[in-house]
């Protein structure tokens, strides 16, 4: 049984850290897989896996914060666990906002021969011309793209949905400070919503780009660039908007009082985390 000794808190044993990692794995490697022409299933798996890991881990965390086990210690872990999570999720997508810079302003120029790399253009690939997007890849193996998705069109109204999202979800945060319930429940609702229509569109938008572009992940640079940034970044609007959901379930139950609610403070960091990311995406990926 979890239980508090003065002020430091020891947590009874869990599987479902090693359960989650079972179905992390078995998420990436069955995607890895499925990218090379094979079957989804365990791919499929892995997601199950992981969805029941959320719930259950969830669930237990959730039934020993009402059942009254945790302390002040507790809150000041689960506060730094957050902040270090987020700033790992920081490191990661900075990691391939890197390689899409490193790709526009060093790869492409030298191999095009700029400056004083003349020969390394030449040796490494005649006749190659840089340009961003680079749309026109010499070469067989490539899907080559008709165009790119523009910034004025659904890139940009998924950025007002997502700032108006910050907006509605900073609302409920003040009407749980105010012990206003109502406010509460209809900013987690709108929030909800609005995360639920970004990825409606952004889903459509995929569509879009491999059926009428043919622009997909294998469209040389620009394609495994746009996808793996706007992927990664819909996946992690996906987690957020569940971690809300289960913050609006919650506060429908009565959970959450005005001094007491990091769950709440939690998902709502996550959120104004994937509100800054994509608009570092908006600019760089599809504006400039």
């Amino acid at each position: 049984m979890s239980h508090a000794q003065g002020s430091y808190y020891l947590p009874e044993p869990s599987h479902w850290p090693i359960v989650g990692s079972v179905g992390l794995f078995t998420l990436l490697a069955g995607f890895a897989g499925w990218l090379h022409g094979g079957s989804s299933l365990w791919m499929i798996a892995g997601a199950i896996i992981v969805i029941v890991m959320m719930f259950g881990w969830f669930g237990k965390v959730i039934s020993e914060s009402e059942g009254g086990q945790y302390n002040a210690q507790v809150d000041t872990s689960f506060r730094m666990s957050m902040a270090w999570f987020i700033f790992s999720e920081v490191m990661f997508f900075a990691a391939f906002f890197g390689v899409l810079f490193y790709v526009r302003q060093w790869a492409l120029p030298w191999l095009d021969g700029a400056g004083n790399n003349a020969m390394t253009g030449e040796l490494l690939w005649p006749n190659f011309q840089a340009a961003w997007p680079l749309l026109d890849v010499p070469g067989e193996g490539f899907d080559k793209p008709k165009d790119v998705i523009g910034a004025w069109g659904v890139p940009f109204y998924n950025t007002v949905i997502l700032l108006t999202s910050g907006l509605t979800v900073t609302w409920a945060h003040w009407g749980l400070k105010r012990n206003n319930r109502t406010q509460l429940i209809a900013g987690l609702f709108l929030t909800v919503l609005l995360g639920a229509v970004f990825i409606s569109l952004q889903a459509w938008e995929y569509g879009h780009a491999y059926s009428d572009l043919n622009l997909k992940l294998s469209s040389g640079i620009y394609g495994s660039t746009f996808f793996m940034l706007t992927g990664f970044h819909g996946l992690h609007v996906m987690v957020g908007a569940i971690m809300l959901l289960v913050m609006l379930l919650r506060s429908i139950k009565g959970h959450f009082t005005a001094k007491h609610h990091f769950a709440f403070e939690a998902a709502a960091w996550y959120w104004h985390f994937v509100d800054v990311v994509w608009l570092g995406l908006f600019i760089f990926v599809y504006w400039l």
